[in-house]
């Protein structure tokens, strides 16, 4: 029995720690850019009914044809997603959008889009380091 109530209030933790992380709601994964060109990411945090306190995040673009293994990423500046249910009744999560630009001179072929995320979550707090990744086409 005592490992059940753990196991539960390990699942509960978990739980609201993934309900405080962010997704990437624009592009879509498989979306097609030009080299040097502006692309907007749209970082999205869904509400929770705990408190966080957001740290930093991070938005980068690494063609995979320069490093088939891993894509790193480049700094961008932190912010604190704001609220445009007014704007787009459709979205009623916090967002932020970015203007992010594909270097001149990416080779063609696929490309990983990343953001990392840094939270202080709950009362106590508790840090929160969150990647999220799609693959994007470069033409």
């Amino acid at each position: 029995m005592k490992f059940f109530s753990s196991l539960v209030a390990t699942s509960l933790l978990v739980a609201t720690a993934f309900g405080q992380g962010v997704r990437i709601g624009a592009p879509a994964a498989g979306t097609t850019v030009s080299s040097g060109t502006n692309i907007t990411v749209e970082v999205e945090r869904p509400r929770s009914l705990s408190s966080s306190v957001e740290v930093g995040l991070v938005i980068g673009f690494l063609s995979c044809e320069t490093d088939q293994d891993f894509c790193t990423q480049d700094p961008e500046a932190p912010a604190i997603p704001q609220s445009h249910k007014d704007v787009d009744p459709g979205n009623p999560n916090p967002y932020q959008n970015f203007s992010v630009q594909i270097p001149v001179g990416t080779p063609t072929g696929p490309g990983q889009l990343s953001v990392v995320h840094y939270a202080l979550i709950g009362a106590g707090p508790f840090p929160f380091l969150q990647t999220q990744n799609i693959t994007i086409n470069v033409a």
